[in-house]
């Protein structure tokens, strides 16, 4: 017993000794034992106390407890095994914080330089025309759960069968179009029309359409005509993850419920994501609010005045999956007035690296600043005669 390593006893009554802190005898420990404890020596005489380890119950070691003849203290083959399996532990600890600050670090610094923009943009994907319909799959059947509408989304066959899928030639939607029209600095000479029909005998047949391409960041820009609007309808331009939702979030670039005529983009997301500490100045909008929410136990309306800042889409004081929705200061930009307008445009930025989500909605299409302008007229282009999308000057 010579080879192992020994606690000096220290024989004050205050003090308590923990196999697994030997090192530091001094504090009050406990420690874990299999009520066996066993004595033996060295050739030089000293004393051994074996402190064991085994059935998980912690107990605390007093002086008084130890035989008067013992004069050290000498951890057990359980405990000496702990002591090796706490040394593999924080090393594999080591090892998985690393990994973590590794991960933390993608996208920081390491791919990207930190507070830059992830342009100049470069052109990823032109859906126009004809070519539209090679960016998405049809989805069949009936709404999702958390839209709940009365309707059944159509195959492609089937809705041209019905006549609610057609490419349209230029001004083929409304010829009295003016120069506001976007067809005058679109760069393309077709339209894409979806549409809805009643059935005989239950819901209306409805297009529904998702992207091909998963996406991460980008700009995404929506050059639109016309717009469905009334009661009972919902159009809607949005990212998501369907699969994985909400743990992947979702943005909802347009959507207009009914007759709302106010842009409001949307984000919905898991507990944690909230845009209540936003400063002021930073946004050129406001929050949608949330007022009456019914008590989850009493069920009597909470008539508080809210803002809807939270994108958790279970948040007590928020409509069930309302989120964290900006609202435009100008009214009149989606539904009827865009329609009476001539269309518009709406464009989304997803910037991971200097951390923001931006949205824009530009309607009459006179409104479209040059550059955005500019970029969707030459986006059919060849590369080096293109202008590039600059949201810097928007």
């Amino acid at each position: 017993m010579s080879n192992q390593e020994t606690l000096p006893l220290n024989r004050q009554p205050e003090i308590s000794y923990s196999s697994l802190t030997a090192a530091s005898y001094g504090n009050t420990k406990s420690f874990d034992s299999d009520d066996k404890k066993y004595r033996g020596s060295d050739t030089n005489g000293k004393k051994y106390y074996h402190i064991g380890s085994v059935k998980g119950k912690s107990i605390s070691l007093s002086t008084d407890s130890i035989p008067e003849e013992v004069t050290h203290l000498v951890p057990s083959k359980n405990v000496a095994e702990s002591f090796h399996l706490l040394g593999y532990m924080i090393v594999l600890s080591i090892v998985i914080i690393l990994g973590l600050m590794e991960l933390h670090g993608l996208g920081r610094g390491k791919d990207y330089h930190a507070k830059q923009p992830i342009g100049p943009y470069q052109l990823e994907s032109r859906q126009v025309g004809e070519d539209f319909f090679n960016s998405y799959t049809f989805y069949e059947g009936v709404d999702s759960a958390g839209s709940n509408g009365y309707q059944l989304y159509v195959s492609r066959k089937k809705a041209e069968a019905d006549g609610i899928v057609k490419i349209l030639p230029k001004r083929g939607m409304n010829s009295s179009d003016t120069s506001d029209s976007a067809d005058s600095h679109e760069g393309h000479s077709t339209s894409v029309f979806l549409g809805t029909k009643a059935t005989n005998g239950g819901p209306r047949d409805s297009i529904r359409l998702e992207g091909k391409v998963h996406y991460n960041r980008g700009l995404f820009i929506l050059d639109l005509k016309h717009m469905p609007a009334g009661c009972g309808v919902w159009p809607a331009f949005w990212l998501s993850d369907e699969h994985n939702w909400p743990i992947n979030g979702e943005i909802d670039i347009l959507e207009g419920v009914n007759f709302q005529t106010h842009v409001k983009t949307a984000m919905h997301s898991t507990d944690g994501c909230t845009m209540a500490n936003e400063p002021l100045g930073k946004a050129t909008g406001t929050w949608d609010t949330a007022q009456g929410i019914p008590d989850a136990k009493t069920g009597i309306p909470d008539m508080t005045l809210r803002y809807a800042t939270d994108c958790f889409v279970y948040d007590k004081h928020q409509w069930l999956n309302q989120g964290c929705v900006a609202k435009d200061l100008e009214d009149g930009k989606i539904g009827e007035p865009l329609n009476a307008k001539g269309g518009g445009v709406f464009a989304l930025e997803w910037d991971p690296v200097n951390r923001h989500i931006r949205s824009w909605a530009f309607s009459p299409h006179s409104t479209v600043p040059p550059n955005l302008r500019e970029s969707i007229a030459t986006s059919g282009n060849s590369p080096d005669t293109r202008v590039l999308p600059d949201t810097e000057e928007w």
